[in-house]
């Protein structure tokens, strides 16, 4: 009989997590660490630096596991908590977006969606811009740390500041 390795029932329980985790739909980073934000297309060299909406799009599909529903809970939470004015004139937008929903379809595409996901859209006059903000994964243990990281992001986006 041979012997069964030490790490056998840790590697065991990793591989059930992993599978119920894609068997439930989500595709949430789980470990490795990638840079912060993915960046599609370049922004613009305006230099009045004029930025005309930012959006703040929490994607997900029918089922979520709790980490990507914190991941959009957080993101409200930290929209409402502090850019009241920027919802209220219409210059930030936040929403939940089922990206399995054919009505949705359009938006999903728009921003290259494959799984749940926060992306920040930018609108300026050099045209869109969008990025995948992955930090937030790693930050959902930690709820002041995920709101000061994300309004940082918001903050800089709407002033036009893409480091």
């Amino acid at each position: 009989m041979q012997d069964i390795p030490w790490n056998f029932p840790l590697v065991l329980i990793v591989s059930l997590i992993v599978a119920s985790s894609f068997a439930a739909g989500c595709t949430s980073p789980a470990t490795s660490s990638p840079s912060p934000l993915e960046t599609t297309g370049e922004y613009g060299t305006s230099a009045s630096g004029t930025v005309e909406r930012v959006e703040v799009y929490h994607f997900h599909g029918n089922q979520q596991c709790a980490s990507c529903i914190t991941v959009g809970d957080l993101a409200e939470k930290t929209v409402n908590a502090n850019f009241k004015d920027e919802l209220a004139s219409g210059r930030l937008v936040f929403a939940h977006i089922n990206a399995e929903l054919p009505e949705n379809r359009s938006l999903a595409e728009k921003y290259e969606v494959t799984g749940s996901s926060l992306w920040i859209g930018v609108y300026d006059s050099s045209g869109f811009h969008k990025e995948q903000d992955i930090r937030v994964w790693y930050l959902i243990d930690n709820e002041d740390a995920y709101m000061t990281y994300l309004s940082g992001i918001i903050s800089n986006r709407l002033t036009w500041d893409f480091s």
